[in-house]
Formats: structure tokens, C-alpha cells, sequence
């Protein structure tokens, strides 16, 4: 058996990987990459800015079976690991293009929902789509470009859906009151599978690793990739679930509010994200991540103990932008790859572990809220946050 290649030797590997296809199609690849996110960011948005008013408004829906929706939701992203399997068999791109139209045909069943049980079911389907996209997408962008080029990269991608998140509140804006909220679903779900269909036989990916059988093993030098991952999964599901949760049901705020929102916060990762990739090539993944755990450690203390409306608007605000600084961590683990076969099963390992957070978090934050108070939920996301501040110091690129 072969030691592995080198940490220098994946370097430029990946280069030379990048520079055998010719730009056009580089270009043809990046095109349908960016129309697969235009589709799935816009219905997984419009998917989310209506999901919470539905669920209370229209089917009576408590915090502790929000959580336990937004817990189940999160067990496709456990299945990560299948991914790195699929793609023995499919292209990355090709599996991002089925992931689409699963997630639209999960989208036009919420629509459907008139129990608990309805809204599980589809939002169960829905999230199989979405997270089997998710790894697929980012590894198919990192075999498309070097080391040098994947923050700025994932920083102008990051950017674009956010424009087409704006887009996607926009139409839910202007169309809420005259369609509703089942309308909207369907909707949404048919433009997603009509969209992915034609897509599909576009869904051809230039350059790809050699298909081996062979397992790639867990290894401790991604020690700090699979941490971060889970730390960041628990981070992440604490806003998603209980921020918004938050303005509804204490504050009674309305669809349209939160659509606006929605906008705001895109609006502004439209122009910053693309930044955000610049900073990170320029200062490191460390420095970055530093700022940005730093600064979340406020907004989680604030989600706690702040009751001024205003005020938690521009809380929610901030904490979405900051997941601009996510890309960090995948062009981390880009740089800390031994060999590009590693690439795809890796993230999607990082996926599953972000997941088991994800289903733990949700559950266990909604019944805290039940029977505590909601401070202690957004307490406890202080401690996730400060923990990742600690161990972001280690994060270092031999």
C-alpha cells in the first residue's frame, strides 16, 4: 500500500486538475452550477420565509413540535456520508440535478399539510433534496478551481443566492395576500421540478476525480473540520429554528415582516458575501472565523435578554450575514485535503456531523423553551459560539 499523497502534492494536484479543462468548459460547468443554486435557493427561501407562519397560523403549531419538525428535517443531512457512496456512480453535478427535483416535489407537498403529520412528510422530502444538493455542489465548484481561486469563488456564489433569495421574498412579498400560502407552495414546488428537469441533461462536469472503491478512512488530521462542522450545525439551527420562532410567537410578527426581513438580509449578502470571499483569502480562515465567532457571542446574548422589537430585528439581521463567513470552513478543509478523491466523501462526512447537531439542537431547544424559557435556548448558543472561538485558534495550515 502507497502512503497517501502530501499536503504540497494535493495542492497541485488540484491545480492541475483546474488547468486540463479548457475555460469554455469551465464556464459551461460554473453556468449550470449557478442555475441549479438560482433554483434551489429561491424555493428553499420561499419554502422557509412562509414555513413558520403556516405552521402557527394554520395548523396550530407549538414550539416544542417546531422543533421537532425542524429535528427531522435535519435527518436527510445524517445521510451525508451516502453521498461520498452515489458518487462511485454519478457525477457530483449530475446528483446536485436529481437533489433539485426532489426538493421542488417536497416543496409543492407542503401545500398539502393539514396536520403535524403532513408537514413531517413533506418536509421531510423537501430536505432530502436539499442537503443531498449541498455537499455535492460545493465539491463540484472546488474540482472546478484551485485553492487560490475556491474563497472568491464561493464568495461570488454566496452573493448570487443571495440576490436569489431576494428575489425568491419578493415574490412572497407581492403574492401572500392574493395567493396564500398553499398556492405559493405549489407553485414554487412545480417552478423547481420544471426547472431541474430541464437542467438535467446539462448536468456534465468536466473534470472528476478518479471513481475509486476504496474507503477514505476519518482521519485525525481533519480533527478540527469535523468539530468546527458540529459546532457550527448546532449554531446554525439555534437561529434558524428559534430566532424566527422568536418574532412570531413572542412578538406576533407577521409573514410580510419577516419576507422583509428576509430581504434585507439577502440584499445585503448580495454585495458583501462576494467580499466576504476576498477577506478571507487576504486575512486566512482563522482570523475570519475569529471575528465572526467573536461578534455572534453578542447576538445570541442578545436574543436573550433584548425584548425592543427593533432592536432583534437588527440581531437577526447580523446573524444571517454572518453566515457569509461559513465558506471559511470549506476553503479550510480545501487547503488541509491530502488527495482530491478526499474532497467529495469529506464534505459530506462534515455534512452528517453538522447534522447530528442539527436533529439534536432543535428538539432539545424546543423542549428547554417548553419547560425553562427560551433565554436558555439562545444561552446555550453563547456556549456553542464561545466554544468555536476557542477552538478556531487551532486552525492551522501546514
Amino acid at each position: 500500500m502507497t502512503d497517501p499523497p502530501t499536503p504540497t502534492t494535493l495542492s497541485g494536484t488540484l491545480k492541475d486538475a483546474a488547468t486540463t479543462i479548457t475555460l469554455a468548459q469551465r464556464h459551461a460547468a460554473l453556468v449550470v452550477i449557478v442555475l441549479n443554486n438560482l433554483l434551489l435557493t429561491f424555493g428553499f427561501q420561499l419554502w422557509r420565509s412562509l414555513f413558520n407562519n403556516f405552521a402557527i397560523q394554520e395548523l396550530g403549531v407549538r414550539a416544542n413540535q417546531i422543533g421537532l419538525i425542524q429535528s427531522i428535517r435535519e435527518i436527510p443531512g445524517l445521510l451525508g456520508f451516502s453521498v461520498g457512496l452515489l458518487a462511485l456512480l454519478l457525477t457530483e453535478m449530475r446528483i446536485a440535478g436529481l437533489s433539485i427535483i426532489l426538493m421542488g416535489i417536497g416543496i409543492g407537498l407542503t401545500g398539502t399539510a393539514n396536520d403535524l403529520l403532513g408537514l413531517v412528510v413533506s418536509t421531510l422530502v423537501m430536505s432530502v433534496g436539499f442537503h443531498f444538493f449541498m455537499p455535492c455542489n460545493l465539491s463540484a465548484v472546488l474540482m472546478l478551481v484551485g485553492e487560490d481561486e475556491a474563497p472568491r469563488t464561493l464568495g461570488r456564489l454566496s452573493s448570487l443566492n443571495a440576490l436569489f433569495a431576494v428575489i425568491s421574498a419578493g415574490v412572497v412579498f407581492l403574492t401572500i395576500n392574493s395567493l396564500g400560502f398553499r398556492t405559493l407552495y405549489y407553485a414554487a414546488g412545480a417552478l423547481v421540478v420544471v426547472g431541474g428537469l430541464a437542467l438535467l441533461p446539462w448536468e456534465q462536469q468536466p473534470v472528476c476525480p478518479v471513481r475509486t472503491r476504496r474507503h477514505t478512512p476519518i482521519r485525525k488530521r481533519y480533527w478540527l473540520y469535523y468539530i468546527l462542522e458540529f459546532l457550527m450545525g448546532s449554531r446554525r439551527h439555534i437561529f434558524t429554528t428559534f430566532a424566527i420562532f422568536l418574532l412570531v410567537k413572542e412578538h406576533s410578527v407577521p409573514t410580510q415582516a419577516i419576507t422583509v426581513l428576509l430581504v434585507i438580509n439577502n440584499l445585503i449578502g448580495t454585495f458583501l458575501y462576494q467580499q466576504f470571499g476576498k477577506i478571507i483569502a487576504h486575512f486566512g480562515e482563522r482570523r475570519v472565523l475569529t471575528f465572526n465567532f467573536a461578534i455572534l457571542i453578542f447576538v445570541f446574548l442578545g436574543y436573550a435578554y433584548v425584548s425592543l422589537l427593533p432592536i432583534l430585528y437588527v440581531l437577526f439581521v447580523a446573524d444571517h450575514v454572518l453566515f457569509g463567513f461559513s465558506i471559511a470552513l470549506t476553503s479550510y478543509f480545501q487547503k488541509i485535503a491530502i488527495q482530491p478523491q478526499e474532497i467529495t466523501p469529506n464534505l459530506s462526512r462534515g455534512q452528517t456531523i453538522n447534522h447530528i447537531a442539527a436533529v439534536i439542537v432543535p428538539l432539545v431547544g424546543g423542549v428547554m423553551w417548553e419547560t425553562i424559557s427560551g433565554r436558555y435556548t439562545f444561552l446555550t448558543g453563547v456556549g456553542i459560539v464561545a466554544l468555536s472561538l476557542i477552538l478556531v485558534q487551532w486552525m492551522h495550515i501546514e
